[in-house]
């Protein structure tokens, strides 16, 4: 492990952005689909693995709800979410902020409860064995109409105790935030945080409608806002957070190479930038490989690091007290590794 790798290992830092589904790999989807006796259209680990050549988001999302198919009980879901929780306690990740697609599996018969009771299984086990804290993250398939999300924001009652709120992801492109506008006007009168995807294929008009008309507390990519001078500003003004995923973004071909990345730029403008990894089993990298191939493409300096890792805290929605805490927690690696 180089001096990079172990420095970022150990800097404290918490996940923003990430679909647990797409945490699912190609392993565990054949051990799910033996178990619940589901025929996968692939041979081997290595024929869905070369299947991960995506030109796009579409080609992406088109073998990730594949995927999902073969998580059917809640023990699958508490699988899934353990084995995610694994891989990110061991890159230095403290807290996540977890997105979960209920329409993905509703639409195909599940009970809402199946997926949410499983994963707060697996978010009480990780916190109890692994030390990392979690909250949930209702997301909206945006391919879907809003009645659709409507639908899926009642089921979701019994359990507004338990979900931080809501979210925004699926196809970009033709679905602008304005189409969900009703459905986040409700969530917020229920309490709920609004976040969403916006400017990652969607241009930068998709950002200011997030900001205006889902009144979003955070976005998730955003890359296309350095299009909009006067948006930057605003986003920087407003201390708007940014979900930003550079593996993914390379992956789906948002950059065509990782040196290209917009996270250096987001910084030096003042953009409260954060490093995360969207959907790991897909994109080739989990937390920890995002953050260093990442800094060793841009160069970033300790000090930009230290700077995204006190951003994933401040950008988080845990109380005031906690983040506190976590900074605290970075400020203390920083003296021991100075």
């Amino acid at each position: 492990m180089t001096d990079l790798a172990r420095f970022i290992q150990g800097l404290p830092k918490a996940e923003l952005h990430l679909h647990i589904e797409g945490s699912l790999e190609p392993e565990l989807m054949f051990d799910l689909a033996r178990r619940n006796r589901i025929s996968l259209p692939f041979a081997s680990v290595e024929a869905v693995r070369a299947a991960y050549a995506f030109s796009n988001l579409q080609d992406f999302l088109d073998i990730y709800y594949q995927g999902a198919g073969v998580l059917m009980t809640e023990q699958d879901f508490q699988d899934l979410a353990m084995a995610y929780f694994r891989r990110v306690a061991a890159d230095g990740c403290r807290h996540v902020e977890l997105f979960f697609d209920p329409q993905t599996h509703t639409d195909r018969g599940l009970p809402f409860r199946i997926a949410i009771d499983g994963l707060l299984a697996g978010m009480a086990e990780a916190e109890r064995t692994l030390g990392v804290s979690s909250s949930l993250i209702l997301c909206f398939l945006r391919h879907l109409d809003e009645d659709a999300a409507f639908t899926t924001l009642r089921e979701a009652e019994p359990y507004l105790d338990r979900i931080l709120g809501v979210g925004l992801d699926s196809s970009e492109v033709g679905h602008p935030p304005s189409k969900f506008a009703r459905v986040f006007g409700a969530a917020g009168e229920m309490g709920l945080k609004r976040v969403a995807h916006a400017g990652e294929e969607g241009p930068p008009a998709y950002v200011r409608e997030a900001l205006d008309l889902l009144h979003v507390d955070r976005i998730d990519h955003g890359n296309r806002a350095l299009e909009d001078p006067a948006l930057v500003a605003r986003l920087v003004a407003e201390g708007m957070t940014l979900t930003v995923c550079p593996l993914s973004n390379l992956k789906l071909c948002v950059v065509d190479d990782l040196k290209a990345h917009p996270l250096k730029r987001m910084l030096d403008l003042g953009l409260k930038a954060t490093i995360n990894s969207d959907d790991p089993a897909y994109f080739g990298g989990y937390l920890g490989r995002n953050w260093t191939e990442t800094a060793q493409a841009l160069s970033l300096s300790r000090a930009e690091l230290v700077t995204l890792a006190k951003n994933s805290f401040t950008g988080s929605f845990l109380p005031p007290g906690t983040v506190s805490d976590h900074l605290a927690g970075i400020d203390a690696y920083l003296s021991s590794n100075s």
